[in-house]
């Protein structure tokens, strides 16, 4: 049965909300860290454009795997390979090292991600299973890093401790909201019973949670891609999806 669905523009920025030469260089990331494989084996039934882009809309419209599979014209098995092969591979580049005399201002909050595994997630304040994922951002909305998810009823501060993102971070400017209290990031002023803030305390605070409505706005736009709305994926794979919707999201925004 032939698919549907193909590495075609019409399909690539109604499905994905990539345009197509951002999607082409999606591909040629995957294609760089080895989305062909070793030769040798069975070929694959769909070209790597193909198989790219099956990943994207999963990732995107979070469809099941029957339902993906008559879209692409192949076996749920297939569909599942292609998932668990190339989806790694849409992780997030390093975070570039620091360069002398150059400042930079990162935004790091936790994102709640519905998940059905019960050994990623836990019973949070959103009343469902979610796991709580770290994410840095720039001050151009772009994902600098993501942590490995924790399970939803962590608060943000324990979660970032035992991330490996303070070290990802050192040397940066980190702002983050009062969950992040004595972790040494930039957080807001506490109003304390009996003691009013002072007036310039109240215009940083302002300006703190100015700055740092843009972490809330690239959260949002990374619900574009319903896998985060609710993860089915054992697992890596819930970490693999995150790094790969941080990728899109990043090749969406780029100008």
């Amino acid at each position: 049965m032939g698919g549907v669905l193909r590495a075609e523009s019409v399909w690539v920025e109604t499905f994905t909300g990539l345009r197509m030469d951002r999607f082409e260089r999606l591909l040629g990331v995957v294609r760089e860290r080895g989305g062909n494989g070793p030769g040798g084996g069975r070929p694959w039934c769909l070209p790597l454009a193909d198989r790219v882009l099956l990943v994207a809309v999963y990732y995107r419209t979070n469809l099941t795997i029957r339902q993906l599979a008559p879209l692409f014209g192949v076996s749920p098995a297939t569909v599942c390979r292609v998932v668990q092969r190339l989806g790694p591979l849409l992780a997030l580049e390093p975070a570039p090292r620091l360069v002398a005399d150059v400042e930079r201002l990162w935004i790091v909050d936790g994102i709640l991600v519905p998940a059905r595994d019960r050994t990623v997630g836990a019973s949070s304040r959103n009343y469902r299973f979610s796991a709580n994922v770290q994410v840095i951002i720039d001050h151009t909305r772009l994902v600098v890093a993501s942590a490995r998810p924790a399970p939803g009823n962590k608060g943000d501060a324990h979660v970032w401790r035992e991330s490996d993102l303070p070290a990802a971070a050192a040397g940066t400017t980190v702002i983050a909201d009062g969950a992040y209290l004595g972790t040494g990031l930039i957080v807001p002023h506490r109003k304390r019973a009996g003691r009013p803030l002072l007036r310039g305390q109240e215009e940083d605070n302002a300006e703190h949670r100015r700055v740092r409505a843009r972490v809330a706005h690239t959260f949002a736009r990374m619900k574009n891609w319903k896998i985060l709305r609710d993860c089915r994926q054992k697992g890596d794979s819930l970490h693999h999806a995150v790094q790969a919707v941080a990728t899109m999201h990043n090749l969406a925004m780029a100008g």
